[in-house]
């Protein structure tokens, strides 16, 4: 069995964060033993399997909801994330609140 792509490591993950949570694509890579936050960034813009791989739960360090390559754009993340109960609050969540942290 081939070794698991980066990307494919991301997505496994991504797919573990619950609805209602968001994780941050800093704690993707740390999880990964990695620096490569853009990397994982790059992994979410390239996310074809939507909704499975549930990519609008994942925001930037600074808990700002950042980018969605998806129809919509980032309206759609924000509308996605609160419909999972997430408040989004001037386009920034509250990582104290909703932080999903990955057990290592």
């Amino acid at each position: 069995m081939p070794a698991k792509t980066f990307y494919h490591k991301i997505y496994e993950l991504t797919k573990q964060i619950p609805r209602g949570k968001v994780t941050t694509y800093q704690e993707l890579a740390n999880t990964l033993n990695s620096k490569a936050y853009r990397v994982v960034g790059s992994a979410m813009r390239c996310n074809l399997n939507a909704p499975i791989v549930s990519c609008h739960r994942v925001v930037k360090s600074n808990s700002k909801v950042g980018n969605y390559s998806g129809v919509g754009g980032i309206k759609k993340k924000i509308q996605m994330l609160k419909k999972e109960g997430v408040e989004v609050v001037d386009g920034k969540v509250d990582l104290k609140k909703y932080l999903h942290r990955f057990n290592s």
